[in-house]
């Protein structure tokens, strides 16, 4: 415990050394009493700090473009994460992520497990919106997964679900011409993770007869996570 609140306090002295100001150094007590409370509060900290290092990024072409940066949202001490591929227009306009069309059904799957969006972290490997909802360029990728390995080496959830090929690649160095048809329905390892790839939302509006695949994804998430999978779609 003590090892992972000093190497936090080590990711915020690096950002200081950035020229990002205006946040506490975290203080390291003698003992245990409370380790897991300063945890959390270096946690939320940590992921605030990226947040700011997102909102000022500068590392690719879609900064000239983008009209808000949208670097993630929810639970820092959760146990599930998802990660989609960018932002699209609604996400562009209002800074966070999944609220449109795709936004909401994913919603409602986070619904149906028995969870709220506030209980678990959704994020994108890129951060700023690619122009007309392209696909992003391997540069893009390049300069912005780190935010995303930061983002997950903070919260360690014990499930990462991947939604499309492009999260899906990126989270398991694969090419993204990789099919989810292939890949969904079975667990996979990121850093002792385990990580369950299904379709994207977006896919979802345009196939719905597949919705009932990323059902039984699900259900075996929460079979993972030690909840109780209903047996139908609420």
């Amino acid at each position: 415990m003590r090892e992972h609140i000093e190497s936090l306090v080590e990711y915020v002295r690096y950002l200081k050394e950035l020229g990002y100001e205006g946040f506490p150094m975290p203080a390291i007590a003698a003992g245990t009493e409370g380790a897991d409370a300063r945890l959390q509060s270096n946690r939320a900290l940590s992921l605030k700090n990226i947040q700011l290092a997102v909102s000022d990024c500068s590392k690719c072409r879609l900064k000239e473009t983008r009209t808000k940066t949208v670097p993630g949202e929810g639970s820092h001490s959760t146990s599930l994460m998802f990660i989609g591929e960018a932002p699209g227009s609604d996400e562009d306009r209002e800074g966070r992520p999944f609220v449109g069309r795709a936004g909401r059904l994913l919603t409602d799957i986070i619904r149906a497990m028995g969870m709220s969006r506030e209980e678990v972290f959704i994020a994108n490997v890129i951060k700023c919106r690619p122009p007309g909802n392209r696909e992003p360029g391997e540069d893009e990728i390049r300069a912005c997964s780190p935010y995303l390995f930061d983002q997950i080496d903070i919260i360690r959830p014990r499930v990462i679900v991947t939604l499309g090929k492009y999260a899906t690649a990126t989270m398991l160095g694969l090419p993204p011409q990789m099919r989810i048809s292939d890949m969904r329905g079975k667990f996979f390892s990121y850093n002792g993770l385990r990580v369950m790839p299904t379709f994207h939302p977006a896919y979802l509006l345009r196939n719905e007869k597949d919705k009932r695949l990323v059902w039984d994804d699900m259900k075996l998430v929460l079979t993972e996570l030690g909840r109780a999978a209903p047996t139908t779609k609420r």
